[in-house]
């Protein structure tokens, strides 16, 4: 296994660790209830996904 001749930079490792940032999710509106949801998942507050019930959401 290949090793490196020479040691990096911390200049050249902090270069390659600047691309890991935490990125914010994506918030769509829902559209029965109106409220914010992740795109592709059913609505946590009305139980709809693509027009369709498919849970009745539990009473707080």
């Amino acid at each position: 296994m290949p090793l490196p001749k020479r040691r990096h930079s911390k200049t050249r490792r902090d270069k390659r660790r600047a691309n890991w940032k935490a990125s914010k999710p994506e918030v769509t509106e829902c559209s029965n209830c109106g409220q914010p949801k992740r795109p592709h998942r059913a609505c946590a507050s009305c139980g709809y996904y693509n027009g369709r019930s498919i849970f009745l959401p539990r009473e707080a």
